[in-house]
């Protein structure tokens, strides 16, 4: 099935990595607020879908998930974000913004309330610099998300993940700020703080309070001495299992009170202690939390015929959106995609759905017009294939679709012989995508293909430019060294891409 799915949407996931420029893999960048509250800048490490590879779409807004411990948890939690939502097609959660804050003074910013010793591994001289947590928050909700809206593509849902003392963090916000972000990850978080006054503290209002439309997910590390069971951890009453305790009751009393309508998944990780839990709790969190996100696609779905199919994947876009708060539209380039395999298999109702689709939510979108106006000519309706490529022309300007209009207009269109075409012949070899791709002249044209995929008919724009024949929105360029091509430019919706000629 899964094999059957990649191929039948060759022409929108082909090629689907990040770019890469002047030999650097940039993931994010720093940015800084002065903050009043805190009396100091903080920097802020900043990671956006797109941004640094070439692949960001302007139209676009995004969640965004705000990380405490930014610099120690920076680079995986980016990567996995982009892991789930858009690598090979993923679409396990959204794309989010990632707002990374590293420490300047970690017991200051991330203690909930003043005390004056508690563990040994407190000295009184680090439990001095406790409490400020409140100013901490402050500083989060009227300096830095104000900060982050205004500068970044947002959108109106936000997580916030910490890790032990950030975790602490988390629970504090949680329960004394509840609706200032939507879901919350506590990873092994130090419940223990303040002889447990805080756990006390924080199981009172969450059984006094109502968390309505609020998740929680709580990870729990395996830091109890070699060889306890938890059976004996949860009797012990020493200072070795305080801190694993402490989140033991923390779990168990949300489990045991329903009544407040938190959302709630924990997990106790046998495997990985204080230090490996965040990577895997991170993971499994952003799973539970957008477990309604992904479209789960079956053969049912690419063998009916009729719009049924069509019908479910609005549907599910609908609650998609009213999980997340804000209008979340199908993606453009699946959706086309869905139209084309649609098209492929000779379902014409079911294609034309999905390429209206696109019209209705991405008005504004040459590529949604061109795609209708290719299956308008399909079709042999050439009157309303014109009407539809010109509102796309106003939009683009583009040789491609200047080019489709002459077609049918009876006006001069550029061609290429085939002793011209012959030239362009041969292997490319994206190397940075482990992907070869071979252009052959066949009848009198071009045409491309990868191994194991089908091949597609090339249309010559200009010298050494070409488009693919009914699929919009890619444009394939040819740098030519003297008379002979060096490289082949593939330009589409999902990036820029060079792949070398095979000597």
């Amino acid at each position: 099935m899964k094999s059957f799915f990649l191929t039948a949407l060759f022409a929108v996931l082909y090629f689907y990595v990040p770019a890469q420029t002047d030999n650097k893999i940039v993931i994010g960048k720093v940015d800084s607020v002065y903050s009043n509250i805190l009396g100091e800048k903080r920097k802020v490490w900043i990671y956006v879908p797109g941004m640094n590879s070439g692949n960001a779409d302007p139209g676009n807004r995004y969640p965004v998930l705000y990380l405490l411990d930014g610099d120690a948890h920076f680079q995986s939690v980016a990567g996995m974000i982009q892991q789930l939502s858009e690598a090979n097609g993923n679409t396990n959660c959204p794309g989010m913004i990632v707002v990374a804050i590293p420490n300047t003074n970690r017991t200051r910013d991330l203690t909930p309330t003043h005390i004056v010793s508690d563990l040994p591994a407190m000295d009184s001289n680090a439990s001095q610099n406790t409490g400020g947590g409140e100013n901490f928050v402050a500083f989060m909700e009227k300096e830095l998300i104000p900060h982050i809206d205004s500068l970044y593509p947002t959108q109106p849902y936000r997580l916030l993940v910490g890790h032990s003392f950030g975790g602490l963090t988390v629970m504090n916000v949680l329960t004394n700020h509840t609706k200032l972000f939507n879901a919350y990850v506590a990873i092994d978080p130090s419940m223990w703080y303040d002889k447990e006054r805080f756990l006390k503290a924080t199981e009172q209002k969450l059984a006094q309070q109502k968390y309505q439309g609020i998740k929680l997910y709580l990870g729990i590390a395996n830091t109890m001495p070699g060889g306890m069971s938890i059976a004996k951890m949860l009797k012990d009453t020493t200072a070795a299992t305080r801190h694993i305790r402490s989140i033991f009751a923390l779990d168990t009393f949300i489990k045991t009170n329903k009544q407040n309508s938190l959302q709630f998944a924990g997990k106790y990780y046998a495997d990985d202690d204080h230090g490996s839990v965040p990577l895997i709790t991170e993971y499994d969190a952003l799973r539970f939390i957008f477990s309604y996100y992904k479209y789960k696609f079956t053969e049912q779905d690419f063998t009916d015929s009729s719009t049924a199919f069509v019908t479910r994947y609005k549907a599910h876009y609908q609650t998609v959106s009213k999980e997340l708060g804000y209008s979340v539209s199908p993606p453009e380039v699946l959706t086309n995609g869905l139209a084309y395999q649609s098209l492929n298999s000779k379902f014409i109702a079911k294609a034309a759905a999905f390429y209206k689709l696109n019209l209705e939510n991405y008005p504004e979108s040459s590529s949604a017009y061109v795609a209708y106006g290719d299956f308008l000519v399909l079709r042999e309706d050439t009157t309303n294939a014109i009407a539809y490529y010109q509102k796309a022309y106003a939009i683009n300007k583009s040789d491609e679709t200047l080019q489709k209009l002459n077609s049918l207009q009876g006006n001069a269109v550029f061609k290429l012989s085939a002793d011209q075409l012959q030239k362009y012949a041969g292997v490319y070899v994206f190397e940075s995508l482990s992907i070869t791709s071979a252009v052959v002249l066949k009848d009198g044209a071009l045409w491309i293909a990868v191994t194991g995929q089908p091949a597609y008919e090339l249309v010559p724009l200009s010298p050494d430019t070409f488009s693919i024949k009914n699929i919009s929105g890619f444009k394939l360029h040819f740098e030519m060294d003297g008379d002979k091509p060096s490289t082949l430019v593939s330009t589409q919706p999902n990036g820029t891409f060079v792949g070398n000629l095979k000597r």
